[in-house]
């Protein structure tokens, strides 16, 4: 998974093909409506009241979010000192230098910064870090490896090194008494990611946001899901099969968000909320940011509200999506303590 959405000139990412957006293979909710970015900036101006006014994207697609997040920003006044981008993707870093061309605290770095003080935005990042394939086998669990058989690539199974069976024991609830042909993932990359999360914060203050489709562990590995979560995509078609055009469509794992807040405390930082995105929005004010727009403009009001009935409705993005908030030396507003869900981890 990894080299086949990161390998230099071959991998997905780090590829030259559109990704986002209605040439590319999947769409996202910045790219839905500006209200998005908005909602997300009443939240980041509450956090870098309490912190620093910096703020730092992981994945920033085609920039519309730091677009948005920024003029938000700015009509409220507040002050941005920096605004640092880490893209892994060719392709959407010079997009993103195209459309943020206008904004002079923007600036890209290629690693995570040694410390850090403000708010972290993450949106669909974690379900794009390479995951590990493993079934429950009758003598315990196997690590999937990739081969070839007759020509194609094919799965096979081994055990699984010391670090990986850590890992199963754990991320996966009662991994022992999952039936045999039971598949799915663990996440130590993401885990990881959490980690070096931490380590940034250490000694500053702020919070990261962090957007993604995922489940509490005791969701992701009910008995029924017998088959795991990873899921392709490709020219907005979505598929199973991760051995098709290899390079050339995005693959992906929902997240354990468990394991992700699990991995966040291990390394000292506190889980601060977690919650729909639907609760996260409204939390955060999306509903008066649509009502502040004129509803007798129907030609930019309507597909405003059709974007936030997506992305608030429990049929569409609303629960799917979740939304991971940790940090440390900062306090959620009230009513994101509100929509608090903490306790379903």
């Amino acid at each position: 998974m990894e080299l086949a959405l990161y390998a230099p000139r071959l991998g997905y990412y780090s590829g030259g093909s559109v990704k986002l957006g209605a040439p590319g293979d999947f769409t996202t909710a910045p790219e839905m409506t500006p209200l998005f970015g908005a909602a997300v900036a009443q939240t980041a101006a509450a956090i870098m009241a309490q912190s620093a006014p910096h703020l730092l994207e992981f994945g920033a697609g085609t920039g519309k979010l730091a677009m948005n997040v920024l003029d938000a920003l700015a009509a409220l006044d507040v002050t941005v000192e920096s605004y640092t981008i880490i893209e892994l993707s060719g392709e959407l870093r010079a997009r993103q230098q195209e459309a943020l061309r206008d904004y002079p605290q923007v600036r890209w770095v290629d690693g995570f910064p040694a410390r850090f003080s403000g708010v972290v935005l993450a949106n669909e990042v974690l379900d794009a870090m390479p995951v590990e394939l493993v079934q429950r086998g009758i003598d315990g669990w196997q690590r999937q490896m990739v081969t070839v058989q007759d020509g194609a690539f094919a799965l096979v199974g081994a055990a699984p090194d010391a670090a990986l069976a850590a890992q199963i024991a754990r991320q996966i609830p009662d991994a022992d008494q999952l039936p045999p042909g039971y598949l799915t993932e663990v996440h130590p990359v993401g885990a990881a990611f959490m980690a070096s999360l931490a380590a940034m914060f250490a000694g500053g203050t702020g919070a990261a946001l962090l957007f993604d489709y995922g489940f509490p562990a005791h969701e992701y590995y009910l008995g029924q899901r017998a088959g795991g979560t990873l899921m392709c995509h490709y020219r907005h078609h979505a598929h199973p099969d991760p051995f098709y055009l290899p390079g050339l469509q995005d693959i992906t794992a929902h997240v354990d968000f468990t394991a992700m807040a699990l991995a966040a405390q291990d390394a000292d930082l506190d889980v601060l909320g977690y919650m729909s995105q639907a609760g996260f929005l409204l939390a955060s004010g999306i509903g008066d940011l649509l009502l502040a727009q004129d509803p007798t403009d129907h030609a930019r009001y309507l597909p405003q509200a059709n974007a936030v009935q997506k992305l608030l409705s429990p049929a569409e993005m609303g629960e799917l999506f979740k939304v991971l908030v940790v940090g440390q030396g900062v306090e959620l507003t009230p009513a994101l303590e509100a929509a608090d869900r903490s306790h379903r981890l």
